[in-house]
C-alpha cells in the first residue's frame, strides 16, 4: 500500500482539511502552514476529543492537558501522514491514534509536566466541559459521545462561517431572523412576522430563507468533504452525520 504521499514526494490526497494537516511540518513555530493545521485540528475536534478523555475516567483539568498534548503531538509527530488514504475519515483515524495514546499515557508516568514548551493550543475549557456535562445526560460511551460531540461542532462551524459571509454581505440581521428556520420550514405567520420585522415583502423573505438552507447544505457538504481522503464518501458521511444527530 502507498503512503500518503506518491514516488515524486507530493501528497496524493485532495487539497482540503486533511491535506493540510498532513502536509504541515512540524516546526509550529516556524512554519504557517504547521500553525494553520493546528488551528483547523483544533476547531473541529478539539470537543469531541475533550470529550472523549473525560468520558474515559479523567478529570477535567487532565482532560484539558491532554487534549492540549493529544493535537500537539498529531502535528509535531506528524502523525498523519502514516495514515494511509483509504481509511477515508480524519476523525476516525484521529479517535485511534487517541485511543493509543491514553494508552501510552496510562502506562507510564510523565518526567515533565504536560505539554512542555510546546504550542499551545486556542480551547475554550469552561465551554469544553459544559457542552460535555450536558452530552452526558444520555450515559453515552466515550466513542459515542465523541461522535455527537463531532456531529454537533461540524453544525456550529457551518453555521458560523455562514454568519460570517452573511454579515460580509451586509445581510447579518437577515441570517440571524432567519437561520431558526434551517430546522424547519416555517409557517406563514412566522414567514410574515420576519418580514414585518425587517421590512421587507413576505414573498422576499421566503426567497431568502430557501437560499440560506441551500447555502447551508452546500456548506455542510463542503465542511464533510474537508475531513475526508475520499471525497466519493461524501454521501456516506452526510447520512452518518444525521444519523449521530437523531440517535
Amino acid at each position: 500500500m502507498l503512503s500518503s504521499r506518491d514516488q515524486s514526494g507530493q501528497s496524493r490526497f485532495p487539497q482540503t482539511r486533511w491535506s493540510l494537516v498532513v502536509g504541515a511540518q512540524g516546526d509550529v513555530e516556524h512554519s504557517p502552514p504547521a500553525r494553520l493545521a493546528l488551528h483547523e485540528l483544533c476547531g473541529l475536534y478539539w470537543r469531541p476529543l475533550y470529550s472523549f478523555i473525560r468520558r474515559s475516567g479523567y478529570q477535567k483539568e487532565d482532560a484539558e492537558d491532554l487534549t492540549q498534548e493529544f493535537l500537539a503531538q498529531v502535528i509535531h509527530k506528524r502523525q498523519l501522514e502514516r495514515a494511509e488514504q483509504d481509511k477515508g475519515k480524519l476523525r476516525s483515524f484521529l479517535l485511534a491514534y487517541l485511543k493509543h495514546f491514553l494508552a501510552d499515557e496510562r502506562k507510564a508516568a510523565r518526567a515533565q509536566k504536560r505539554g512542555g514548551d510546546r504550542e499551545k493550543v486556542s480551547i475554550d475549557h469552561e465551554d469544553a466541559e459544559s457542552r460535555y456535562q450536558a452530552e452526558i445526560a444520555d450515559a453515552a460511551t466515550p466513542d459515542v459521545l465523541f461522535e455527537k460531540a463531532w456531529a454537533l461542532t461540524l453544525l456550529e462551524l457551518v453555521l458560523s462561517k455562514l454568519e460570517v459571509d452573511y454579515r460580509k454581505d451586509g445581510k447579518g440581521e437577515l441570517f440571524t431572523a432567519l437561520k431558526s428556520t434551517l430546522q424547519w420550514a416555517g409557517d406563514e405567520s412566522t414567514m410574515a412576522t420576519i418580514a414585518s420585522r425587517l421590512g421587507m415583502q413576505e414573498g422576499a423573505v421566503k426567497v431568502a430563507a430557501y437560499r440560506l438552507r441551500q447555502r447551508y447544505r452546500q456548506a455542510l457538504r463542503q465542511e464533510v468533504t474537508f475531513t475526508l481522503a475520499d471525497g466519493e464518501q461524501v454521501d456516506e458521511e452526510m447520512r452518518y452525520l444525521f444519523q449521530v444527530l437523531s440517535g
